[in-house]
């Protein structure tokens, strides 16, 4: 997999399946996407951080899924897209880590509910830090490729 990009040009089409960060896209709308059927699935109380970590999941989602767009059509080659890119996944990884968090502490203080729905808290947290990782990961090699542009 190629790392770098020749140019000031970002990849585009179906060269962004084989370039690293953007080869990332994949994974995390697959975890982004099951943290957010994971939480929409709980009936926790209180519901209030919750919603934010839905908020997040929803958002990260749709704008990703948006950026995801946006390179595989070709609209990513002025030269701000490189910065573009590392910006937002920096805010993605700030927002996923702020609900990551609260959604751990929503599910330790769910321990004495249903097992059932302990265990999906559960999974919706681990799902929710893996998706934290991913997008870290996109956004240090997005910020690696815009200083080498």
């Amino acid at each position: 997999m190629a790392s770098a990009v020749t140019g000031n040009t970002l990849p585009s089409g179906g060269k962004i399946f084989t370039t690293i960060p953007d080869i990332f896209f994949i994974p995390e709308f697959i975890f982004g996407g099951l943290t957010w059927c994971l939480v929409a699935s709980t009936k926790v109380f209180p519901a209030n951080p919750l919603g934010w970590v839905m908020f997040v999941s929803i958002f990260c989602f749709v704008l990703t899924t948006l950026w995801f767009f946006i390179f595989i059509a070709g609209g990513n080659q002025s030269s701000v897209w490189p910065g573009l890119d590392t910006a937002y996944h920096f805010i993605a990884v700030l927002f996923y880590l702020s609900s990551s968090v609260v959604l751990a502490l929503v599910t330790i203080y769910q321990k004495t509910g249903d097992f059932k729905t302990y265990q999906e808290e559960i999974a919706a947290v681990v799902m929710s830090y893996i998706t934290t990782l991913l997008y870290f990961l996109h956004a240090i090699f997005s910020a690696l490729r815009w200083k080498s542009s």
